[in-house]
């Protein structure tokens, strides 16, 4: 089953997506949930995420993040997850593609596929949502690790979902490879967001404590 929030309300898609995720694991608590960012994006991964299922685990949640961007390897996962899309669809795994500012054309393509689409457009949703970190983000921008470190704490007391300041955090490294920064240098801005995908691979296979992963990250920019 594929869902889709898209929209030109960047803050707001991101905001909504990740709340729908986070009811949906209260409301079926042996959903198995990977969030998979655009750089993880391949035919494997995606026919895992339209199949896998198992005895204990019944079903899957994939939330797939941000997929279409303006570059090289970015028309790569994009070719890659329209080849999947009617697998995704048909698939018993809720799949999840949060896609902001999706174009026109593409938007059509998965429209049509979804069980269920979510649009959020900047004139029509103009309230602010707590949900988009802004004072997170920006701390990550001019890289304070003090600030950061404390902003991820505030969040947590707050109920945030680490995934979600991970999702936040990732999307704003890959913002900052895009646009630049005064802080950060185009290659580090890359290996920023190297290691923030790498970060949560090993939360995954290692089993360790994300929230507690994201405060030593804080710590080390």
């Amino acid at each position: 089953m594929l869902y889709l929030f898209y929209g030109s309300d960047v803050e707001k898609t991101r905001t909504k997506a990740f709340e729908w995720v986070a009811k949906a694991r209260v409301k079926e608590p042996n959903l198995a949930y990977v969030r998979l960012a655009r750089e993880e994006l391949t035919s494997a991964a995606l026919e895992d995420a339209a199949l896998s299922g198992g005895l204990f685990v019944k079903r899957l949640l994939i939330l797939v993040d941000d997929p279409f961007q303006r570059s090289e390897v970015d028309e790569e996962a994009e070719s890659i997850l329209e080849e999947h899309i009617d697998a995704l669809a048909a698939s018993d795994n809720a799949i999840v593609v949060l896609a902001p500012k999706l174009p026109a054309a593409k938007a059509k393509k998965f429209v049509a596929k979804a069980k269920v689409e979510y649009k959020y457009d900047r004139a029509a949703m103009r309230e602010e949502a707590r949900g988009f970190n802004s004072a997170l983000v920006n701390a990550l921008a001019v890289r304070s690790r003090e600030k950061l470190w404390l902003e991820i704490n505030r969040a947590l007391r707050a109920g945030d979902a680490p995934e979600m300041l991970h999702g936040l955090l990732h999307w704003k490294a890959r913002d900052l490879m895009e646009r630049g920064g005064r802080s950060w240098k185009p290659e580090e801005s890359r290996k920023l967001s190297l290691d923030l995908i790498s970060l949560l691979q090993d939360s995954r296979r290692k089993g360790l404590d994300l929230s507690e992963s994201l405060e030593c990250f804080a710590l080390s920019i």
